[in-house]
């Protein structure tokens, strides 16, 4: 199988490990990445602040890439770039919007092409039965919660369920892991405010911590970079701030596919982590000294 990849501007850098698991795992799976040929930002962040059209004109411009390089669908791990990349595809339904588009890039789009998340290709274009057929171990009952944080609410983000989306729970669930049910799920971590207003953003991520720790978690699994970065590199601040000596893992759900399929330590990013998963990994034998 193959399928357009846009690793956008994370991916590339800060969240290079949440790369390297993708094309690891999915490589293990039978499917051939195709990186969009000259890919630009997609302005996820900012650009929307500064102007409309600037927010809808760069992923548009990716969007014609991948359709003019033969692409149908175009997998976008990060939940920014997804939603980015998905609220273009479908304001372009709208002919004013087209019209305006075409006329400030000089591009035409002919909708052939659309943005697929990471999860909705897994569950629906690859399936969780070829999920099994690449495992060669598990994750041996690992206790794992699944934390979503803003990907159901962004613009053009479709879900089953805004409040307690489950697929990601699936997936654990499959690869041999307990997918705990808990409370913060998808609660902000306030990783927009880690700059402005920091300690903002330390009391969200101690609640969440303190939400996991009293599930009893492992680790946490995640799907956005920003999440990611913000739950891991925070908490030894947040053990200063709070008092709260724990620290838990947190993981990509790709690495933790990856775990499953034999992949090595470092060939999943794993050595990239702030709050290593080197010993909880020892200790339930998923992989030897």
């Amino acid at each position: 199988m193959r399928i357009g990849y846009y690793p956008g501007c994370s991916l590339e850098k800060s969240a290079k490990e949440f790369d390297l698991s993708i094309r690891a795992v999915l490589t293990g799976m039978g499917v051939s990445l195709q990186e969009i040929p000259d890919w630009n930002c997609c302005g996820a962040s900012p650009a929307h602040s500064m102007s409309e059209e600037l927010s809808l004109a760069l992923p548009y411009r990716n969007l014609v890439q991948a359709e003019e390089a033969g692409v149908s669908k175009i997998l976008s791990p990060c939940p920014a770039c997804y939603s980015s990349l998905k609220h273009t595809q479908d304001e372009v339904a709208i002919g004013s919007t087209l019209d305006r588009l075409r006329m400030i890039t000089g591009r035409e789009f002919r909708r052939s092409t659309e943005s697929r998340h990471l999860l909705e290709f897994l569950r629906e274009d690859l399936g969780w039965e070829r999920l099994k057929s690449a495992m060669k171990t598990s994750l041996q009952e690992m206790k794992v919660v699944s934390y979503y944080g803003c990907l159901t609410r962004l613009p053009g983000v479709t879900f089953e369920d805004q409040e307690n989306p489950v697929v990601m729970d699936e997936i654990i669930s499959t690869l041999g892991g307990e997918a705990l049910d808990w409370s913060h799920k998808t609660e902000c971590c306030g990783a927009s405010f880690s700059v402005s207003r920091t300690e903002i953003a330390l009391r969200l991520v101690h609640s969440i911590l303190q939400a996991a720790k009293e599930r009893e978690a492992e680790c946490i699994a995640v799907v956005c970079p920003l999440c990611q970065s913000n739950l891991d590199t925070r908490q030894g601040e947040v053990n200063k701030k709070y008092g709260s000596p724990d620290r838990i893992p947190i993981l990509y759900i790709s690495q933790l596919i990856g775990l499953t399929q034999g992949l090595g330590y470092a060939q999943l990013g794993m050595d990239r982590l702030m709050v290593s998963p080197h010993d909880l990994l020892l200790q339930k034998g998923i992989f030897k000294k």
